[in-house]
């Protein structure tokens, strides 16, 4: 179905791996389609509850753009590149479904973008994050200056942007830009333990809890608060809900319909 993605779903999760080891599964125009062929997948398929995004082979999660594809693009080529790959970032940000980033190696540059737009992410011990786009007179573009600023703090989002510097496991753990740091052999086993919890809750709570949280990043103390009430009161009217209640009032394990 894809040619520089693999993709397998079991037991409702679906793991999307980046199959470009040879070039460190680095992101060209094929890649970027078809990562926006596969979230579509996420959104339409019911039978998918969550998925994993990793990159094939022991050294990358993904090194960064295809740089070759940068050469000769004109001021406003390369504005429409920024908007084509932000949209893509932001619909994975944006999904109802959880999808987690499994990070087995270096994710710089447009792949630590891409980590970033998942809802969190695990890591390997070798794991090596960083957004160098300086080194190339570049600014990150496909949504960086924004994330990392939100997750790490603006002082030292500037600091990592401007200098380039790449992050290990364990200080991107202290950053908060990571949740876990897992064994190699070990990290997909622990994304879908995360994951087959999750796909036991509610599905239309889930997919308002990803909402609120990704509200709440971008606008402070705003709206945030007006729109989980709303929330939470759509919540009352959905049969999850009132399994849910029932559920736990009866001391038995709810059976959500999605409802």
């Amino acid at each position: 179905m894809y040619t520089t993605l693999h993709t397998y779903l079991t037991d409702n999760i679906l793991t999307i791996t980046i199959n470009r080891p040879d070039k460190l599964n680095a992101l060209n125009k094929t890649v970027m389609a078809e990562l926006d062929e596969v979230v579509s997948e996420v959104y339409v398929n019911k039978e998918i509850k969550g998925a994993i995004l990793t990159g094939a082979g022991p050294k990358a999660f993904v090194a960064g753009a295809d740089i070759t594809e940068f050469q000769g693009l004109s001021a406003e080529e390369g504005q429409a590149l920024a908007e084509r790959g932000q949209e893509i970032f932001d619909r994975i940000e944006s999904a109802a479904k959880p999808i987690i980033a499994a990070v087995n190696g270096f994710a710089l540059g447009g792949g630590c973008e891409l980590a970033m737009a998942c809802h969190f992410r695990l890591c390997t011990p070798n794991a090596r994050f960083g957004q160098p786009e300086v080194n190339l007179g570049l600014i990150p573009g496909y949504g960086g200056t924004q994330r990392l600023t939100r997750i790490v703090g603006k002082a030292k989002a500037i600091e990592l942007m401007l200098t380039g510097r790449m992050v290990d496991a364990q200080e991107a753990l202290q950053l908060r830009l990571v949740n876990y740091i897992i064994e190699p052999d070990e990290l997909l086993t622990k994304a879908r333990e995360i994951l087959s919890i999750i796909g036991e809750k509610a599905p239309l709570a889930v997919a308002r809890i990803i909402e609120c949280a990704n509200i709440a990043e971008t606008d402070g103390l705003g709206d945030g608060f007006a729109f989980e009430q709303e929330a939470f009161g759509e919540c009352f009217g959905t049969a999850d809900m009132k399994e849910g209640t029932a559920a736990f009032l009866e001391k038995r394990k709810p059976h959500f319909s999605g409802k």
